[in-house]
């Protein structure tokens, strides 16, 4: 279930379309091979309070620019011309926003999806039949009829990607799912596509995917310095667990967990020190978020990606509980299962 919850929250990224739609993708990327040196148009609708804001288009498998455009009347609109689809994404006045397929042909958005242009209009309509996947299971009378769902659900995203190694689409399901399958699975899937052999995102899944092995449950914690502070500086203090906790101003799944380290650091005060480590994050939005939410504890500014490469750590919130001996004794664990955690070493 908790597996499920986790794709459910992220496939605004990357939506899934059910089996039926796979061929068709795979006929639109056959189409967007056969384009080069065409225009295109980006169009993201902002509002007038981002007037003036610098906007780019970034290239998500390898970090570079491709295209900026100030914001003016409410709209940042990029114009230019491309040899082939790209995985993109737009950062927004400093902050990461949608992800989406830069193609030729004119896009726009709708919230955090792209449409107007053949691939992401197949990611557009994606989102209704994974809403309607959501819906069946909400719906579900049992554990064994949500499982079921589950495993319909995976099986979807394994037959969109296989269908679409050659393009953006295949890419985006191999980075989405990557994470949770074995790097020798993650190589053959890549030794099947040019474009995935060559990426540079889908390498450091890989190393990640190490290193993630090397700090679980059971490890030391790696030492890392940010400024000169130091995370050996909270590991065992006064003798207490240490609830470190890797987050960012811009991420709402970091912020909702807040109120639940509140919870924790309230009932285990006597035996519980709490650590915010902000990564990927401007130090200026961190300590507004620090202030607007309430958050009494130390927290390590401007961490970047510092201690999510030494953790293999590819998505926040991510949570850690190390024992007054430095070894890590839970991770990734939210909400609930956070707590039952901390309790288990705790009470």
């Amino acid at each position: 279930m908790r597996k499920f919850a986790k794709y459910y929250i992220i496939t605004l990224i990357l939506e899934i379309m059910f089996r039926k739609t796979i061929a068709f993708i795979g006929a639109v990327a056959a189409v967007a091979s056969l384009w080069a040196a065409d225009p295109y148009k980006v169009t993201m609708p902002l509002g007038a309070d981002y007037d003036g804001a610098m906007v780019y288009i970034r290239n998500f498998d390898t970090g570079a620019d491709i295209d900026s455009t100030l914001v003016a009347e409410g709209a940042a609109v990029f114009r230019g011309t491309m040899d082939e689809p790209v995985p993109a994404r737009l950062i927004i006045d400093g902050q990461p926003g949608p992800m989406f397929i830069l193609e030729p042909g004119s896009m726009s958005f709708n919230g955090r999806s792209a449409f107007g242009s053949p691939l992401n209009d197949a990611f557009a309509a994606a989102l209704d039949s994974l809403r309607a996947i959501g819906a069946n299971y909400n719906a579900a009378p049992d554990d064994n009829a949500r499982q079921a769902i589950i495993d319909r659900y995976n099986q979807f995203q394994i037959d969109l990607m296989n269908a679409n190694l050659d393009n953006p689409i295949g890419y985006f399901m191999l980075v989405q799912n990557a994470a949770d399958m074995p790097n020798e699975q993650i190589k053959e899937t890549m030794a099947k596509s040019p474009l995935l052999a060559n990426s540079k995102r889908v390498t450091n899944i890989i190393a990640m995917n190490e290193r993630k092995a090397a700090t679980g449950v059971g490890s030391k914690y790696v030492d890392f310095d940010i400024d000169g502070q130091k995370l050996s500086d909270y590991v065992g203090k006064d003798g207490k667990y240490l609830l470190v906790d890797f987050w960012a101003s811009w991420c709402g799944p970091c912020i909702r967990q807040t109120a639940v380290i509140k919870d924790l650091y309230k009932k285990y005060a006597d035996k519980l020190n709490v650590l915010g480590v902000a990564v990927w994050d401007e130090p200026d939005a961190t300590r507004r978020a620090i202030e607007s939410h309430g958050l009494t504890w130390p927290c390590i500014l401007n961490a970047q990606s510092v201690p999510t490469d030494l953790y293999g750590i590819t998505g926040i919130p991510c949570i850690m509980l190390i024992a007054p001996d430095g070894t890590i004794v839970s991770r990734d664990k939210q909400s609930e299962e956070l707590c039952a955690d901390v309790a288990k070493y705790l009470e």
